[in-house]
């Protein structure tokens, strides 16, 4: 049983960063055609049948592209930052079920590497320490505006840190427990967490934007400024694995969020795992759809919107669940 069990979580492991990593570059494909859809442009239309093989063109590109090291970076902390943020997003998904369990060929499949009794907390603390990717190549390369670039969304990613903390402990109150299978059962059994906790949603919500770092939350590489943030100097697969690791985050969150707030999977049948599915897709599409119709907000008014709204409110809810528990 043991050797069964190691074979199936190592085929799990793999599946898992072969599937998001395809869609993390199907993603950018998706976000190129709703922008331009929404700004009235064509977008990606001329390599292959509706632009689809310009996804596979930007990964020759990507790969092929001369990795250059500037002359001045801390090299070795300058080439391990973009490791850290594709592993990281990558080591969240361990926690996440992203199907109901199956049998195949009569053996039973848990779509889910580690159900872990601490799964949330695992999740959130995994992706804090993907903070240290754009941080660290700010910090190592050779300009000053790499350097604020990263201070800033790091700033930013660490005060949200404590909303999305905050937020997700009325629904672990309700729950009992920090395990995401946990929280599908009960909502099966007990109705969708979001019309009991719909404050929590919001901010929860709110703060999935900040952790992924996209509009308006867009600090650390901003789209309309001169530079590309703390990935100025890097090139090549070293540029693709920050990439990587935002879009394979905005899935996993995507995962995440429905999980916790709009009943997951529900019972395990067949239209349970397609309305996760659906769900998570709505909630990607979203982060889409904000980048095309949000612009990006001022540092100090995301820290004023954190600190001095969504956190004194974060705290008040959880007072009234736990009076209403009583």
């Amino acid at each position: 049983m043991e050797t069964a069990y190691l074979i199936e979580t190592i085929i799990k492991i793999v599946v898992i960063l072969l599937v998001f990593s395809a869609l993390a570059g199907l993603g950018t494909y998706f976000e190129r055609k709703i922008l331009a859809f929404m700004q009235r442009r064509l977008g990606p239309m001329y390599v292959g049948p509706f632009g689809l093989l310009q996804v596979a063109a930007d990964g020759v590109k990507l790969f092929t592209k001369e990795d250059i090291i500037p002359t001045n970076v801390v090299g070795r902390i300058f080439k391990l930052a973009p490791v850290i943020t594709a592993a990281t997003a990558f080591m969240a998904s361990a926690a996440i079920p992203f199907l109901p369990s199956f049998e195949l060929f009569g053996y039973k499949v848990n779509p889910i590497v580690s159900d872990i009794n601490i799964g949330i907390l695992y999740i959130l603390g995994v992706m804090g320490v993907g903070l240290y990717g754009p941080l660290l190549g700010g910090m190592a390369s050779a300009n000053k505006f790499s350097l604020i670039s990263a201070a800033r969304g790091a700033a930013v990613f660490i005060s949200y840190e404590v909303v999305t903390g905050l937020s997700i402990l009325a629904p672990i109150m309700m729950v009992g427990s920090l395990s995401l299978i946990d929280f599908n059962n009960y909502q099966a059994e007990n109705g969708w967490i979001i019309w009991s906790q719909p404050v929590a949603f919001i901010l929860f919500w709110i703060a999935a934007f900040a952790e992924t770092g996209r509009t308006p939350f867009h600090l650390i590489a901003n789209d309309h400024e001169i530079i590309d943030g703390f990935g100025t100097e890097y090139s090549g697969m070293r540029w693709g694995l920050f990439f990587i690791g935002e879009y394979a985050n905005m899935f996993f969150i995507s995962f995440v969020i429905p999980l916790i707030f709009l009943g997951g999977f529900g019972d395990g049948s067949v239209m349970g795992a397609l309305a996760l599915l659906g769900k998570m897709a709505f909630f990607f599409f979203f982060f889409l759809w904000t980048r095309a119709a949000w612009p990006d907000v001022r540092p100090d008014q995301l820290m004023w919107l954190c600190w001095k709204v969504l956190m004194p409110i974060a705290v008040i809810n959880i007072v009234i669940t736990g009076l209403v528990m009583m």
